[in-house]
């Protein structure tokens, strides 16, 4: 059997204190501190998720539709008519005003439950000029 090897230990008495903190860095204490690059500017249409104000938001036809085929039995509300631009946006002020799930499935929002008659009500306060209800 092979004997142990005995760790050497290192005598630190003698030691001083410490004259390099590696994070002085990031308080700002060291005096050679390089400065923190500037973030990049992102272009003006990236940062701004609103559209443009002088499109319009909807079709001239919106049609609120409630369905259930091939979601497992539960119910989703359909909104066709919502113009490219504005889905996402459009999707988030709905999710927030009649309180239920909503995201953007191809050309339509989907709202998630039957919330057709609360829909086609903000739909309108929101200024969409035909609103119908789709069987």
């Amino acid at each position: 059997m092979a004997k142990k090897k005995r760790e050497q230990k290192v005598d630190t008495s003698d030691a001083g204190a410490l004259t390099h903190s590696p994070f002085a860095g990031l308080l700002g204490d060291a005096p050679d501190a390089p400065d923190a690059p500037d973030a990049p500017e992102a272009p003006a249409e990236a940062s701004d998720p609103t559209p443009a104000a002088d499109a319009p938001e909807f079709a001239p036809k919106v049609v609120v539709r409630r369905q259930t085929k091939g979601r497992g039995g539960k119910t989703v509300t359909r909104v066709e008519g919502v113009r490219a631009p504005h889905r996402a946006a459009l999707a988030k002020r709905m999710k927030k005003a009649l309180g239920c799930g909503a995201t953007v499935e191809g050309d339509d929002l989907l709202l998630l439950g039957d919330v057709g008659d609360r829909a086609v009500a903000w739909l309108e306060a929101e200024g969409a000029r035909r609103v119908v209800r789709g069987s």
